[in-house]
């Protein structure tokens, strides 16, 4: 074999490691942005919620309308990655994400809320896909670990500031919750400019065909799972004619979409990658990450402000131990996985300290020792860090330049609808504990169980007398504790899938996955070996 040996620094476009940096950073902005825009608003949900006289439904829904259409439009923008300028792309998803943010900053009831955070969905998912199909087109992937250590610092730095932010913010009379959907703007509008100078990708010139019906069905299969899982044992029995209808229609709906992909000529979701073992892994895997990264972190905010009565702003600092977690294991792992070529030994590690922070999180109550919830949400984030970005690169490893936007969305994909049902799942859950809990407690005080002040809303901990506030605050701490629990098996699903992953060497170029054995005959010289940069 004579074929050249791979260029130091791998990159499709010829950049040096400067030059990533540079056209990374307006993309690292934008992400920024996404992140601190959704997490801001975390903490001052509660309060939110209060203000505008929304429910435990309502609190759930907020959250959820973001992930289902994030989950539905992910595809989308990963297709259109594969069609078109993917720099147009990311900057009109940043202006979609900016108008949804400042329409959700006018809403005047929750319903309104719940319509514009679908808004902010659009468009980061956009810049969710965009993201690592941007990357992947300019890093090769034995280079792609220490850039998604980047992402994920940034991803950690974002999670960090929104909740704290959004409770400075909560907390200042003078500013108010709706500068929590406002204070992204100037961000948004900076990576705009940013992108305009710095990011410069060949544009892939194809005709544009979306395969819309695929989208609308598969959106509609989602939305009417999430309903059902939302609304059951709620509005309606378990075991009743709704919920037969809600599950028939939404089987039906997801047979004919997978129909309509099967002959799509430019399918959403194509479904040919999934005879790829290691993406049909990667994809249960990311399912099972994401219904306990969304489903069960995202009621901590709750846990904090109404168990124990912290502030907003306090309710952030509380929950630093995950996130730290988070920003170590992505930026230290990232590097290593740079430096060895070998990642599969942090999928597992991280599938496992995931199940096992979700276990250890089940046994929280109101009263559990802070020192004992910082070590379980560290796990957590140290599980995180290790998994998230990793199962995207173990991906995006297995295809051709190609395909990178497709399979890169796929992942995405999977992961939000695997939040969005773990928000409604364990939300309905959390709703239906904390009632049957209250009911209980204020039995035992020989108390109506409307008297909690609560009326099917959150409550204000804070203006309940003493014994009906303990009740309360035990409620929700209780509650909170077993949907911690009833996460703790998606972790273990993630970790078996992971376990069946196998492990093929982070590739030096991005061109086809069948160059690498090229690759390796015109080195003669091992992949992987420690501390060799090309």
């Amino acid at each position: 074999m004579t074929q050249a040996t791979a260029p130091t620094r791998a990159t499709a476009v010829g950049m040096s490691h400067r030059q990533i940096l540079e056209a990374l950073s307006g993309l690292l902005l934008g992400m920024f942005v996404a992140i601190l825009s959704s997490t801001v608003v975390s903490n001052a949900l509660p309060r939110i919620i209060t203000d505008l006289h929304g429910s435990q439904s309502a609190y759930t829904w907020v959250v959820t309308s973001t992930l289902l259409a994030t989950t539905a439009t992910t595809p989308i923008w990963g297709k259109l990655a594969d069609l078109t300028s993917k720099k147009v792309l990311v900057q009109l998803a940043l202006v979609v994400f900016v108008l949804g943010s400042v329409l959700a900053g006018q809403a005047q009831s929750t319903g309104e809320l719940i319509a514009c955070r679908v808004v902010q969905g659009v468009g980061a998912g956009g810049l969710t896909a965009l993201a690592q199909v941007i990357m992947a087109t300019m890093i090769a992937p034995r280079e792609r670990g220490r850039y998604s250590g980047y992402l994920g610092a940034v991803m950690a730095v974002g999670t960090i500031g929104g909740p704290l932010i959004g409770g400075v913010i909560v907390d200042t009379d003078w500013l108010g919750w709706r500068w929590c959907f406002y204070v992204g703007v100037p961000f948004a509008v900076l990576a705009l400019i940013v992108l305009q100078k710095t990011l410069h990708l060949p544009v892939v010139k194809r005709a544009v065909k979306i395969d819309w019906w695929g989208a609308t069905l598969i959106t509609a299969a989602v939305s009417m799972l999430l309903i059902w899982v939302t609304l059951a044992g709620d509005r309606y029995a378990w075991l009743s004619w709704q919920s037969g209808v809600l599950v028939v229609g939404a089987v039906l709906l997801g047979a004919l979409a997978v129909r309509v992909e099967s002959r799509a000529s430019e399918p959403m979701i194509p479904p040919r990658l999934f005879r790829n073992r290691t993406i049909t892994l990667a994809v249960v895997a990311s399912i099972a990450v994401g219904v306990g990264m969304f489903g069960a972190s995202v009621f901590l905010g709750q846990y904090f402000q109404i168990s124990r009565g912290e502030s907003p702003t306090m309710s952030g600092l509380m929950t630093l131990p995950m996130i730290g977690g988070l920003l170590i294991a992505s930026t230290v792992v990232g590097r290593i996985i740079t430096n060895t070529g070998r990642w599969k030994r942090y999928l597992v590690a991280g599938s496992a300290l995931l199940t096992a922070g979700f276990a250890l999180m089940g046994t929280m109550r109101a009263d559990t020792p802070y020192w004992r919830l910082a070590v379980f949400m560290a796990l957590i984030g140290l599980g995180l860090g290790m998994t998230m970005q990793n199962l995207v690169l173990a991906v995006q490893n297995t295809v051709g330049p190609h395909e990178l936007g497709a399979a890169s969305s796929v992942v995405a994909f999977f992961r939000s609808l695997g939040g969005a049902i773990g928000v409604s799942a364990l939300g309905a859950i959390l709703g239906h504990k904390v009632k049957d809990y209250l009911a209980d407690g204020l039995a035992g005080l020989g108390i109506p169980a409307s008297s909690s002040g609560s009326g099917g809303t959150l409550p204000n901990v804070h203006t309940l007398p003493a014994p009906i506030r303990a009740v309360v605050e035990a409620a929700y701490g209780h509650g909170a504790g077993d949907i911690f629990l009833a996460a703790a098996p998606f972790g273990l699903i993630a970790l078996i899938a992971v376990l069946f992953i196998k492990e093929v060497p982070l590739r030096r170029h991005n061109g086809d996955p069948a160059a690498t054995e090229v690759e390796r005959a015109s080195t003669d010289a091992p992949v992987l070996p420690t501390g060799v940069r090309g």
